[in-house]
């Protein structure tokens, strides 16, 4: 049952309900009326996406083109290095949510997994519109290559893609879940780890304008972990024969091993960024995990503490949870307030 084929969803089956029966191997007409869907939640965190909307070109970087000659050396470099890397695991998932939606038999989650692919192209733009500004079209294609082949962004993607991959050559409900797993990884640690970086030049008052568009990232990405942990708690939920002590495991292990490649790149990346103290850094990367672990449902897997690096608490998820001006006031931007009201009590 656990590696039984999925097959694709037909695009119509009037003889079902439109109310579909399960996310995976339900029936359900095709049909979405939001009005009638299995879990209404998914309406909430719909429209909060929906309302977080924005395009990079909406941000001037002017200011960051003046400020960009009088960073270090060290800093351009890791700036454009932690860039490109964080657009080639945007350029991962696009597809891959969008591969997910045809096996996914309830409507009102495949119109969520539309969404989130499409943000996630507009974050991968997003990357590019900031290289743009900043460094001439052969030394952005420079870079692409060098994500491509640095080693130890190969190791630390390898974790990712392997997943990704086995469900796109064959997808299966256990398949299934260990995507979801290391989706989580991706939008949930590694993607947080890399805005860390540009939150840190911004807290000196450096390129205030990336930090915007990071921050604008950030809060679509604080929802889509948020769904896909939904998503595997419920997927656990209507199919117990996926909720076993093994998977149980498999969830601790790969996180933990998602946040030994990410201090390992992290060690590698910010060595020589004055600023960041790379054990306080380590600490923030195991917070992260213990509360990705908690969305989905199980304990900490380090020891508990409070966001261990101060000065990143303006651009913290609970921040963000409120209705308010952008940081530093760069703009008026105003979004959903998400509460616990409508479900997202452990963002």
């Amino acid at each position: 049952m656990l590696e039984t084929p999925l097959t694709k969803i037909k695009l119509l089956n009037p003889e079902y309900p439109n109310k579909s029966t399960g996310i995976i191997n339900g029936k359900s007409s095709g049909f979405l009326n939001w009005n009638d869907i299995a879990y209404p939640k998914m309406y909430d965190l719909y429209q909060t996406l929906l309302s977080n909307f924005w395009k990079a070109q909406e941000i001037n970087m002017q200011d960051d083109i003046k400020q960009w000659e009088s960073l270090s050396e060290q800093e351009k470099d890791v700036f454009l290095r932690i860039n490109t890397q964080l657009a080639s695991l945007d350029s991962l998932q696009t597809p891959t949510m969008s591969q997910v939606m045809d096996y996914v038999t309830d409507s009102s989650f495949k119109a969520i997994f539309a969404v989130i692919s499409q943000q996630e192209a507009v974050h991968n733009e997003s990357y590019s519109y900031i290289l743009s500004s900043l460094v001439s079209i052969d030394e952005q294609n420079e870079r692409f290559n060098q994500a491509k082949s640095d080693p130890i962004v190969r190791k630390r993607n390898q974790l990712i893609l392997e997943a990704y991959e086995e469900f796109r050559q064959h997808p299966t409900p256990q398949r299934l879940f260990k995507l979801g797993v290391n989706s989580i990884n991706l939008e949930g640690i590694y993607f947080y780890s890399g805005f860390a970086f540009f939150y840190h030049l911004a807290r000196q008052q450096k390129m205030l304008k990336t930090s915007t568009m990071i921050s604008y990232i950030q809060r679509d990405e604080m929802q889509h972990a948020y769904f896909i942990a939904q998503f595997i708690r419920i997927l656990l939920t209507e199919n117990p024969e996926l909720h076993t002590e093994e998977n149980s495991k498999y969830v601790y292990q790969t996180i933990h091993e998602a946040v030994v490649l990410e201090k390992e790149w992290a060690h590698f990346i910010l060595a020589d960024i004055k600023g960041i103290d790379l054990h306080e850094f380590d600490r923030y990367l195991e917070y992260l995990a213990n509360k990705r672990l908690r969305q989905i449902g199980l304990k900490n897997l380090y020891e508990e503490r409070i966001n261990p690096m101060p000065w990143i608490q303006v651009f913290s998820d609970e921040m963000m949870n409120d209705t308010k001006s952008d940081f530093f006031e760069q703009k008026s931007r105003t979004y959903s307030k998400v509460s616990q009201s409508n479900g997202f009590d452990e963002l």
